[in-house]
């Protein structure tokens, strides 16, 4: 699997599967998953995520990407950072690999990540690029291209630092 990182917009990957950073509920938001909700088109996005029962922290499901140049949307819920001592970082690695597993059960090759979790959840950017790098390169998977997305150069240089 390559390895790329990328400032950009998430919505606009021309990749098999985005991710989206989502709350348990999936039932849209603020950042990531409000403008992945928007660009999918959020009636569509909405009934299909009432259909999946909700999301586990660490656990990741599948719907259509309607409207986005992405296939497939896969939603994954990351921690909530509460100081790094309640498993913050196992639950965050979780949301990679089951990202990668899902993509897998539905045939995506390519693949685009947000930072997950370092939005409103507050994870901490250097330490969740450590996590998503360190479970990436581990990881065994039939995706053949991932794309970390950043959403400034702050954070795109924390992942290029990291794929060196």
């Amino acid at each position: 699997m390559r390895i790329e990182a990328a400032l950009g917009d998430i919505t606009l990957e021309a990749v098999d599967a985005i991710v989206n950073a989502a709350n348990p509920a999936l039932a849209g938001g603020g950042g990531v998953d409000g403008a992945i909700h928007r660009g999918a088109g959020e009636a569509e996005l909405h009934r299909a995520c009432a259909t999946l029962g909700g999301c586990q922290t660490g656990d990741a499901k599948a719907t259509p990407g309607f409207d986005l140049p992405a296939r497939w949307i896969i939603h994954t819920v990351g921690p909530i950072w509460r100081g790094g001592g309640f498993g913050e970082a196992e639950l965050l690695a979780s949301c990679y690999r089951r990202c990668l597993e899902v993509a897998d059960e539905v045939g995506a090759r390519s693949l685009a990540f947000p930072a997950i979790s370092t939005g409103v959840y507050g994870y901490p950017r250097p330490r969740a690029a450590d996590v998503a790098v360190a479970t990436l390169k581990e990881a065994e998977t039939n995706v053949e291209v991932v794309r970390l997305l950043a959403f400034d150069a702050a954070t795109l240089d924390l992942y290029l630092d990291r794929l060196d």
